[in-house]
C-alpha cells in the first residue's frame, strides 16, 4: 500500500468515503430538523384539488380560471403529441391506457392524461438509460476491469428504465393503501355514529373526512371526494364505485358494496358498518399477531451474524488474553 494514499476498501479511499458519509449524515440531520420545524397542514393541497373537483361537477366546466385552462390545454397538447407518436409506433393500446390510469388513481394521482406520459416514459427511458450505460461502459470504459459485469450492468439499466415508472407508481400506491387501511376502522366507527345521529350519507362522509383529515390525510381526501360526488353525481352508486376504483383495498370494496346495497334495499346502515368495523379491527389485530410471530425467524440472521460474534469476543476475549500471557510468560 502506498503510504501517501492511505488505507483503502475495495479500491476506494476510506477517508474519502468517510467524508462523503459524514456529509450525507449532516445533510440528513439538517433535513430532519427542517421537516420538524416546518410542519404543514397535510390537507391544504388536497382541499384545493377537491374544491376544483367540486366546481367541475357543479358548473360542468373543466377549469375554474383562465390560467388553469391554459395549463390544461398545454398539457393536453403535449399528451396528444405523445399519444400520436406512440400510436404511429404501434405500441399504444386502450387497455394499456386504462390499466395505467387505474394505477395512477391508486397512487393518488387523478390526472388521467398522465397515463400517456407514463407509457411514453416506459418506451423512452430504456433507450436513454441503456444508451448512457453503453457509452459509459463500452466507449468511455469507466470500469475497464469489468468484463461480464458490463453486460449485467447494461441489462440492469434497461430494466430500470422500463420498470422504473411502474415500480415508482406501485410504491406510491402501496404507501397510500397502507395509510388508508390503518384509518379505515376508525372511519367506519365515526360513520356509524354519524348514521345513528341521523346524518345523511354524504354529510356523514364529509364529517368523517373533517375529523380524520389530519390523522389520516389520504383517507380524508378520499372521503371528501366521495362526499362531493355524492352531492353532484346523478347516480350515487357511481360515487361509491369511484371510491372502489381509486383505492386498491378489498376492505374498501367491501364498504362500497355495503353502501350500494344499503342505498338500493334500504337496509340499516349503522348495523352493517358496525359489523364491518369489527371485522377490520380483527383483521388488523391478526396482521399484528402475524408480524409478531414472524419476528423470531427474522431476528435469527442478525443474531447469528452480528450479536453472537460480539458476545463470544466479550466472553472469550479476556480468557484468551490471559492464556496468551500465561504461555508467553512460561516460554520467557
Amino acid at each position: 500500500m502506498d503510504p501517501a494514499t492511505g488505507p483503502t476498501l475495495l479500491g476506494f479511499d476510506i477517508f474519502v468515503i468517510g467524508s462523503i458519509l459524514s456529509g450525507v449524515a449532516a445533510l440528513a440531520v439538517l433535513f430532519a430538523i427542517y421537516t420538524a420545524i416546518t410542519i404543514k397542514d397535510p390537507m391544504s393541497k388536497r382541499v384545493k384539488a377537491l374544491e376544483g373537483r367540486r366546481e367541475e361537477l357543479k358548473m360542468g366546466l373543466v377549469t375554474a380560471s383562465a390560467k388553469k385552462r391554459q395549463s390544461l390545454v398545454r398539457n393536453s397538447d403535449t399528451t396528444d403529441k405523445i399519444k400520436d407518436t406512440l400510436g404511429s409506433m404501434k405500441v399504444l393500446q386502450q387497455s394499456q391506457i386504462l390499466t395505467v390510469q387505474q394505477k395512477l388513481a391508486h397512487a393518488g394521482i387523478r390526472n388521467k392524461e398522465l397515463a400517456i406520459v407514463v407509457i411514453g416514459l416506459r418506451a423512452v427511458l430504456p433507450i436513454l438509460l441503456g444508451g448512457f450505460a453503453f457509452v459509459m461502459l463500452y466507449l468511455v470504459e469507466v470500469y475497464p476491469e469489468w468484463e461480464m459485469k458490463r453486460v449485467a450492468a447494461l441489462a440492469l439499466a434497461v430494466f430500470v428504465g422500463y420498470k422504473g415508472p411502474e415500480i415508482y407508481l406501485g410504491n406510491l400506491a402501496k404507501k397510500r393503501s397502507d395509510a388508508i387501511r390503518k384509518g379505515l376502522p376508525d372511519a367506519l366507527d365515526l360513520l356509524v355514529i354519524c348514521a345513528e345521529a341521523g346524518l345523511t350519507v354524504d354529510a356523514a362522509f364529509n364529517r368523517v373526512a373533517k375529523e380524520l383529515g389530519r390523522a389520516y390525510p389520504e383517507l380524508g381526501d378520499e372521503f371528501t371526494l366521495t362526499a362531493i360526488e355524492l352531492s353532484f353525481l346523478n347516480e350515487r352508486r357511481q360515487a361509491f364505485n369511484n371510491l372502489a376504483y381509486r383505492v386498491n383495498l378489498d376492505a374498501v370494496k367491501g364498504v362500497v358494496t355495503t353502501m350500494v346495497q344499503t342505498e338500493r334495499y334500504g337496509t340499516p346502515l349503522a348495523s352493517a358498518l358496525r359489523v364491518l368495523s369489527a371485522e377490520f379491527r380483527n383483521e388488523r389485530m391478526m396482521r399484528a399477531e402475524e408480524k409478531a410471530a414472524r419476528l423470531p425467524a427474522i431476528m435469527t440472521v442478525p443474531l447469528i451474524m452480528f450479536i453472537l460474534p460480539v458476545l463470544f469476543i466479550v466472553i472469550l476475549g479476556p480468557a484468551a488474553c490471559s492464556i496468551a500471557d500465561a504461555f508467553s510468560g512460561g516460554i520467557g
